[in-house]
């Protein structure tokens, strides 16, 4: 059997089995319930995963649920029985506490369930459809029979009713759903054992189908959670318009796996090839290791057997020493050969023989008396020159992490910014081991160093700054950290487009015809953001009569008389219209001083509108030019011939091919001598939009807000005027 996937690319279901494996039971699908994490589990394994993460809260005889135990063994409750207890809770006598939480085995994230326990869950029939597919695959020999004939005239089933939950042969399933009768409506399909409900209906209210659903939660409601349940405040869409866009954004996604499954296999044979290396590597490293320890044992075992030959000589010597010493004081007692020599000297009676004999005799004794009064030995017994001092050594061997190379840090897009500076952020690996510092290097594509790396100094914090880039240029990023002098891998490397030409710094002004009624400064000057003031509120009767209310304008505190400057900023996505772009001082003072009649019917504010009148005069050379962006959308002008080539698919003037996605920050560029703005994707530098200027003037950066909305400046555009 196979699913089909396109007009011309079929899997066959066999190979899906990986993704019909439960992933605590390693078994096909049993009942499958949805977790709100959008994860699968098997109907008893959550109840299991219930049992266990609360066993201190049950007796003894609780132990009968957990796996292994006879009660595991049971048989799955039937299907009926199972949409009863999914929607029950369970039965009254069940053990199951009323608040559970359970961790989530695919992403491990606790989920609860909350009071009502699994019987919020919704079971998951597309899921067992597939699995009862895969069943039938992997036993195509053993055919469905029909449950009506008996044998042994039983035969093949053709069909299944899903009212009825049979199957049917071909007989017997005329003779059991005659035409004319009820029974000829009944839904029926291929054989099947697998007979789910017709209707999905809502885990909260049991009597409700779901016929929505939820863009928060992302799961099918009915009309009461909506109107009063947990779903009230929540964005809803009907299920045909979520059954359609979901189906082709999956669609979408699977061809688009499809077409690069080329893509897919050369990366596999990659990823084998780095398997092959990081074993090689390995190894390779494991020897290494190897030799260097024992080298260091060698080292230390020559001077363990030096030193161990230092402290036998000294022993011995000292040893003789003292050895010597006793024999010499034995010789002091009294049965010792000198004192009966002395004696035996004593009965001389010979005076010039015994004067002959006792002179050197007292020599001996005068000195054996002279050494009992000062007593000294004749060799220290203490070795304490021979006791080492290791702790430096040990302490260095402590610190040689030899299994700790550091993992290599991530580049932080989302906090880093290159313009003709380069702010690179990165976070830190999960070791939580310290680091001495990182080593950022970086290298131009398309300069005359053929892309060689250029490292900066050490860094001892998670971030720093690369000066004097090149414009328009691509530059790639890389980062390592070091402990103990040991490098880790490189991080993956990260491409940045640095704008056209240097970042302009500047701030909001409130100098220069600012609405304190409708516009909000924060104190850094650097976010303004447009509110719904008193004068708006009054002006909204006017609005029913057919005026209009103007746009609420607000400059940078910085003017541009020459050269090229860029500058970045962010439109948040529910602002409902901002105009953005360059004005001369002339047109500022026509805009701020000379004030409209806004009750006016016929008033029409500035051409910045997209009403068309900016269109019109496009061939005159304005000395402003706005872009319109609102409600998440981007609109780009009509195009004429001295447009850009980026606008050409607008030249229908189909307002739809003038209407692209809200880029997240968007980047103007203003080249002065050449009276010519330009607008860019600040993520990629992709040119969304240019056009002449006429910059007789001072050209200040301009903004017009109407409507809630907000502007935030690149805080490297704000923290150069700061620091300035």
């Amino acid at each position: 059997m196979y699913q089909k996937h396109g007009k011309d690319s079929v899997v066959p279901i066999k190979n899906i089995e990986r993704e019909l494996i439960c992933p605590i039971c390693k078994e096909l699908f049993t009942h499958p319930l949805i977790l709100p994490c959008q994860h699968s589990v098997c109907h008893k394994c959550v109840r299991e995963l219930l049992m266990i993460n609360h066993e201190d809260s049950f007796d003894a005889g609780s132990e009968c649920s957990l796996p292994g135990s006879p009660r595991s063994r049971v048989p799955s409750p039937s299907m009926e029985r199972l949409d009863r207890l999914v929607r029950s809770g369970g039965s009254r006598g069940s053990v199951t506490p009323r608040v559970t939480t359970i961790p989530c085995p695919g992403c491990q994230h606790d989920i609860d369930l909350g009071e009502r326990g699994i019987s919020m869950l919704f079971r998951n029939f597309t899921l067992e459809s597939i699995v009862e597919r895969y069943r039938q695959a992997a036993r195509a020999a053993v055919a469905i029979m029909c449950n009506i004939c008996k044998p042994p005239q039983q035969q093949e089933a053709t069909k299944s009713c899903m009212d009825c939950k049979a199957s049917y042969c071909n007989e017997c399933f005329k003779l059991h759903h005659p035409w004319g009768t009820p029974k000829a409506q009944h839904e029926y399909v291929g054989p099947t054992t697998n007979f789910r409900p017709k209707v999905l209906m809502c885990p909260e209210h049991e009597m409700e189908k779901v016929n929505m659903y939820c863009e928060v939660c992302k799961r099918p409601v009915c009309h009461l959670c909506k109107l009063g349940g947990s779903h009230a405040n929540h964005k809803v869409t009907s299920m045909s318009s979520a059954y359609k866009i979901l189906k082709e954004k999956l669609a979408k996604s699977i061809h688009y796996l499809i077409s690069k499954e080329d893509q897919v296999r050369t990366q596999i044979t990659e990823l084998e090839l780095l398997i092959n290396q990081t074993e090689e590597n390995g190894q390779l490293a494991e020897r290494r290791a190897n030799e260097h320890f024992e080298r260091l044992f060698e080292t230390l075992q020559e001077r363990k057997s030096e030193m161990l030959r230092s402290i036998e000589q000294s022993r011995n010597r000292r040893l003789d020493q003292l050895k010597g010493q006793v024999e010499e004081y034995q010789g002091m007692l009294e049965n010792s050969g000198l004192v009966g020599y002395a004696q035996e000297v004593l009965k001389e009676t010979d005076q010039s023989c015994f004067v002959q004999t006792a002179k050197q005799l007292h020599v001996r004794i005068q000195k054996a008396t002279e050494s009992l009064r000062t007593f000294h030995p004749a060799a220290d017994p203490c070795f304490d020159e021979f006791v080492l001092d290791t702790s430096r050594e040990e302490t260095l061997l402590k610190e040689m992490c030899f299994g700790g190379v550091p993992d290599p840090p991530l580049i932080d897009l989302s906090n880093s910014r290159v313009y003709n500076e380069a702010s690179i952020c990165w976070r830190l690996s999960d070791d939580h081991l310290p680091t001495d510092h990182h080593v950022l290097e970086y290298r131009r594509w398309d300069g005359e160093d053929n892309g060689v790396w250029r490292a900066t100094d050490r860094v001892y914090g998670p971030s720093t700054v690369v000066y004097d880039l090149e414009p328009d240029s691509r530059y790639s990023f890389r980062v390592r950290s070091c402990r103990n002098s040991m490098f880790s891998p490189y991080s993956p490397e990260v491409n940045f487009h640095t704008p056209p030409a240097p970042a302009f710094g500047f701030l909001f002004s409130d100098k220069c015809g600012f609405s304190t009624e409708r516009l909000i400064l924060n104190e850094r000057r650097d976010s303004v953001e447009s509110v719904a003031g008193m004068a708006f509120l009054l002006a909204a009767e006017r609005v029913q009569t057919g005026s209009y209310i103007g746009l609420d304008y607000i400059i940078g505190d910085t003017g541009i008389s020459q050269g090229r400057h860029y500058w970045a900023f962010k439109v948040e996505p529910y602002s409902y219209m901002v105009k953005v772009g360059v004005a001369s001082d002339t047109k500022l003072l026509e805009w701020f001083h000379n004030p409209r009649d806004t009750s006016s019917p016929r008033y029409d504010h500035d051409s910045g509108h997209d009403s068309g009148s900016e269109d019109a005069c496009y061939e005159l050379c304005q000395p402003f030019t706005l872009l319109t962006l609102g409600m998440g959308r981007l609109f780009i002008p009509k195009a004429s011939s001295s447009s850009s080539v980026s606008t050409a698919n607008a030249a229908s003037g189909d307002p739809g091919s003038r209407m692209l996605p809200m880029p997240q920050r968007l980047g103007v560029c203003l080249d002065y001598d050449a009276c010519r703005v330009y607008f860019y994707d600040a993520d990629t530098m992709r040119c969304l939009y240019e056009r002449q200027v006429d910059c007789s003037g001072t050209m200040y950066p301009a903004f017009g807000l109407m409507g809630s909305g907000k502007v935030q400046l690149e805080e490297f555009i704000a923290t150069k005027k700061l620091t300035f």
